[in-house]
């Protein structure tokens, strides 16, 4: 099985770990940088889907949120587009469910309950009215390009910020703090 891992910038990376794997079968997890924002984010990991033919795409990283903790993680397979959605009325798609891919394959089925994740290609440091659980700048353009070429997609988020309380500041202060969230929590997974 190969496992390609995405995240945005350095300070997110998270070596992941499955030890309920072990003895099942073999697993390469691959590591991929993408970049901030949805452009870079979707050319750089349509380049490696092509490249290195990933069985699953695990997208990790940082996030912020209205309604939740600093220090909550949600795993995503729900996806919005906040760019795209203030052009619904032309017909625009701005929404993603991975969860068919992942449940064709069977893969992340025992991972808790999803979160939706809510991205667009500004930093939110202000209260807005979005929709979903956690805001990012990439896992919708990944989600888009997964289904694209059919790729299970999954996406599990640290929160480090709350949107409008000097996001910025406390996103930079709480990146080791939301390495060592992730990968605890993927420790305790026990496999895909």
């Amino acid at each position: 099985m190969r496992i390609l891992v995405t995240y945005a910038v350095q300070g997110e990376f998270t070596e992941l770990k499955f030890p309920g794997l072990i003895g099942e079968e073999e697993v390469q997890i691959g590591y991929l940088r993408t970049g901030v924002g949805k452009v870079k984010s979707a050319f750089y990991l349509s380049e490696a889907i092509s490249h290195a033919q990933p069985d699953l795409v695990v997208n990790v990283g940082t996030a912020g949120t209205i309604r939740h903790r600093v220090g909550d993680i949600f795993v995503c397979r729900h996806f919005v587009d906040r760019d795209m959605q203030k052009l619904v009325e032309l017909g625009m798609e701005y929404e993603i469910d991975s969860m068919d891919l992942l449940s064709q394959k069977g893969y992340c089925l025992h991972w808790p309950a999803g979160g939706v994740c809510n991205t667009g290609d500004t930093f939110l440091t202000e209260l807005s009215d979005v929709s979903g659980d956690v805001v990012d700048m990439e896992a919708y353009a990944q989600a888009l390009v997964c289904r694209a070429k059919n790729v299970p997609f999954i996406s599990v988020k640290y929160v480090t910020d709350i949107i409008g309380q000097n996001s910025v500041k406390h996103w930079e202060d709480k990146l080791a703090d939301a390495r060592k969230g992730l990968g605890e929590f993927f420790e305790k997974l026990g496999g895909v």
